[in-house]
């Protein structure tokens, strides 16, 4: 899923969305809450008509903002208080407030408030973070007043086995439509990332969407596909892209390095987006150092394209039984960049 924290993926449009591939846009709760305000966003027909998606839209619930913001909130089982990044007004998010909030955005999926400790927290505050991100999960079903959106939620427990084990036998009684493995790319390295996936998506059921939040590097797709993983979500691919580098069928581009200066090549050859079959890496690499703001719309829709590709054919590859041989090719394309 594109990233579109504010309701927009930064610098395209949903018909260039839609014509990269992407069938899934994500939304976050806590900002959009702050800016324009739910309620705004409900009277102007919902986060579908307000920013003219045709497709599903996911909101995360907040969660990962009493991460991120962990300097700006105060935390216990009933709430978490965020004083605003934008005017420092507060902002009280109880599981009810996160799912109304998210009802008036009116996503097709929404998430569970959730607690998402650090990586390298200690063990006391690791098992507080998994019991409240439990009982949340069952407040957050409780308030759910929509039958039109369905409902994740999001198993816990950082690196550690038993308490992932613990968060999810915590959640599966609750019969979620689907479930999120939070609390990974946080700073992790990525072998703990990948050992964890593979003991938390057998955990969870077989015929319901398994989500791995906020991940990642086209390395980190392929191995969580191959763990068991359906859903992702991550602003790599425009975030990179707005910032001249570009991921391409033969590895990393980054485009500032001198030597694609007079490089009349395509970005990718084996890429059909409007970077690759209209333009030069000589003129992407101009666009940046003259700091025009197409070259960033025109390597971040690149990147979705390549994102989006990528999923297709390590869709076709396990259908084919060649997903190792699949796997084995990409990780060897993603060397150095160039």
């Amino acid at each position: 899923m594109p990233v579109g924290t504010l309701g927009t993926v930064k610098g395209l449009l949903p018909q260039q969305l839609r014509e990269s591939g992407a069938q899934q846009v994500l939304a976050n709760t806590y900002h959009l809450a702050l800016r324009p305000g739910a309620e705004i966003v409900a009277e102007l027909g919902g986060l579908h008509e307000f920013m003219n998606w045709p497709g599903p839209i996911l909101t995360d619930s907040g969660g990962f903002q009493v991460f991120s913001l962990s300097k700006m909130r105060k935390l216990d089982d009933e709430a978490v208080e965020f004083r605003s990044h934008i005017d420092g007004s507060l902002l009280r998010l109880t599981p009810a407030e996160a799912v109304r909030i998210q009802e008036q955005l009116g996503a097709d999926c929404i998430m569970c408030l959730d607690e998402c400790p650090p990586h390298d927290v200690e063990p006391e505050r690791l098992r507080a973070a998994v019991d409240r991100t439990t009982m949340w999960a069952a407040r957050c079903r409780d308030a759910q007043k929509r039958s039109d959106q369905a409902l994740f939620g999001i198993v816990q427990g950082a690196g550690d086995r038993a308490m992932r084990e613990r968060s999810a036998e915590g959640l599966l009684p609750l019969d979620f439509p689907g479930y999120a493995i939070g609390g990974l790319s946080v700073g992790e390295p990525p072998e703990v990332m990948y050992r964890t996936i593979g003991w938390t998506a057998p955990l969870l059921p077989v015929d319901r969407p398994r989500y791995l939040m906020g991940v990642g590097r086209p390395v980190d797709l392929i191995e969580a596909v191959l763990r068991g993983v359906d859903l992702f979500d991550c602003v790599m691919p425009t975030r990179n892209g707005r910032n001249a580098m570009a991921f391409t069928s033969t590895g990393p581009v980054k485009l500032r390095n001198q030597k694609h200066q007079r490089d009349s090549r395509p970005l990718d050859p084996d890429c059909e987006c409007p970077a690759c079959t209209q333009f030069s890496r000589a003129y992407l690499r101009h666009l940046f150092i003259a700091r025009e703001m197409l070259g960033p719309v025109l390597l971040s829709l690149h990147n979705l394209y390549y994102y989006q590709k990528l999923m297709r054919e390590l869709r076709t590859a396990i259908m084919e039984n060649q997903s190792e041989v699949f796997r084995s090719v990409r990780l060897a394309d993603h060397g150095a960049s160039v």
